[in-house]
């Protein structure tokens, strides 16, 4: 797993969770700079999980497979989810679901990180 596109995604997480947060206090629904940014930072989990994948089939990687495949898929389906409920709740609430899938997904990718190098 390349520990430098991990860093850039657990950033970019982060700072979407920080405008979400911005949005959800300024009492505004989610808008069309945070549904392009929660779309960027998918394409980013899925370069980051396909390179993980890659890397598992050339023979790298934890002893634990279910436990990697499995946080590989939860970060790759939290920001639709996430997405999809904030486009259905369009108040304050629906930016505030963002706040926590941006977090979630910075969370997840340091455990995925942490499974990597077998810290874990």
């Amino acid at each position: 797993m390349n520990t430098t596109l991990a860093t850039c995604v657990i950033v970019a997480a982060l700072l979407l969770a920080l405008v979400s947060l911005i949005v959800a206090i300024r009492n505004r629904a989610m808008g069309m700079v945070l549904l392009v940014g929660f779309a960027v930072l998918e394409v980013a989990v899925l370069v980051q999980a396909g390179v993980a994948i890659a890397a598992v089939v050339g023979g790298q990687g934890p002893q634990d497979k279910a436990t990697l495949f499995g946080y590989l898929a939860g970060t790759a389906l939290i920001p639709p989810a996430g997405v999809f409920l904030a486009l259905a709740e369009r108040s304050r609430w629906g930016s505030a679901i963002l706040v926590v899938t941006g977090f979630a997904i910075a969370v997840m990718t340091g455990r995925l990180l942490q499974i990597w190098q077998g810290v874990a």
